[in-house]
């Protein structure tokens, strides 16, 4: 662990999170006109009569029952004919077995003590994964070439027309959202693949400022790093990520990749416990490469990312994972496996001329379920305000 402490990375991660929220009730009560004493609030009365929940030793963490992917029994689906991966859903179904963004919580309560800021979220329902059986070159959904193919007038990307009601996001980085025609579909899981210095942490950082700078809530996992190196980086771009983690808005995980994988069955669910019950609107991974190592044999390796990639769909929050590109070819990762389990993958790479004269950092959307974007390879830099993405701009 990154921590000294005895407790397992779950509880203090919602420890954490619990003190952040009190700290935020306190800053409003006491900016209240009003008296400081007052009725216990209905939802704070009844935390202290719960009885605490008894925890199954199967999961450590109180999730129940397992089964043999690790995902709680309670969970399994039921009806419609059953994918080749075990998981329900009908006709477009994503090929995880479940339906992007799942059944939230709609009673309201707050898991944290009934602070501001948490309540009711709404349930977000339907598919990303459908394709609707489009082309890239043309047709319904063509990506970035228009509505004609290589024939007649080309349309340009920027007044193509796209048909959906799909809830869709910024990534939060300038320039690449202009690349995207009306933002990534909610929900989404994506994974920026690039070398080392290419930008990876900064790109998912980012990534959770355009969240935590509309009073959204966030959760970093790091692999990599300890909790202190994280708020460091983002303090040198300007992020306030120590202020949004006093208000309870942001939970930074340190862990140790041996230990996740040691325990990836039962942080699996507890992954999904811990989105749900912070009412995460995004979450990021950095990185998955560290976890793809920690096994030795490919099918082991396949199957245990398969599954992990399966509970961040099911737990319905949008999630940026990060990795390590393959070192013979930029534009795969570094086990060839994850770029085949999202929605959408950016790829950050070095560009280096012929006559070595200058070494340049370019991007490129490889693809984005239910999206029209640009296939462009375009320049960007790493300042001192984040990642910036020259849209307008050519490599050489």
């Amino acid at each position: 662990m990154s921590d000294d402490e005895e407790e397992d990375w779950f509880e203090r991660a919602m420890r954490e999170a619990d003190e952040g929220a009190e700290r935020s009730a306190e800053d409003e009560e006491e900016s209240d006109d009003g008296s400081e004493s007052g009725a216990p609030d209905e939802g704070e009365t009844a935390d202290a009569d719960e009885e605490p929940v008894e925890r199954s030793e199967s999961d450590p963490f109180g999730g129940g029952e397992l089964d043999q992917f690790g995902e709680s029994g309670a969970g399994s689906d039921t009806g419609g004919e059953a994918d080749s991966f075990g998981g329900g859903g009908e006709g477009g179904a994503d090929p995880f077995g479940g339906v992007a963004g799942g059944e939230r919580s709609e009673s309201g309560a707050d898991p944290f003590g009934d602070a501001s800021g948490f309540g009711e979220r709404g349930s977000g329902g339907g598919a990303i994964g459908e394709e609707g059986g489009a082309g890239e070159f043309g047709g319904g959904g063509s990506e970035g070439f228009g509505g004609g193919g290589f024939g007649g007038e080309p349309e340009s990307f920027d007044e193509a027309e796209l048909d959906s009601d799909i809830d869709r996001i910024d990534v939060g980085i300038e320039g690449l959202d202009e690349m995207v025609l009306g933002g990534v579909p909610k929900r989404s899981l994506m994974v920026a693949i690039g070398a080392a210095g290419t930008g990876k942490t900064t790109f998912g950082l980012q990534f959770l400022t355009e969240a935590l700078q509309n009073d959204g809530r966030a959760i970093y996992v790091t692999l990599e790093e300890s909790r202190e190196a994280i708020l460091s980086t983002a303090e040198e771009k300007g992020w306030s990520f120590r202020e949004w983690r006093e208000e309870g808005r942001l939970a930074i995980v340190a862990m140790d990749p041996i230990e996740m994988a040691n325990s990836l069955s039962s942080i699996r669910n507890d992954i999904s416990r811990l989105v749900e019950e912070f009412n995460a609107d995004r979450l990021v991974l950095d990185s998955v490469s560290l976890l793809e190592m920690m096994y030795d044999h490919p099918a082991q390796r396949r199957s245990e990312v398969f599954d992990f990639a399966r509970s961040l769909k099911r737990a319905g929050v949008t999630t940026m994972l990060t990795s390590e590109a393959n070192s013979d070819d930029p534009y795969t990762s570094r086990y060839g496996i994850i770029e085949y389990l999202v929605d959408a993958v950016f790829i950050l790479q070095y560009v280096r001329p012929s006559d070595f004269r200058e070494t340049r950092l370019a991007v490129e959307i490889q693809k984005i379920r239910d999206a029209n974007h640009s296939r462009e390879t375009k320049p960007y830099e790493i300042t001192n305000e984040g990642i910036s993405v020259y849209r307008q701009a050519n490599i050489f």
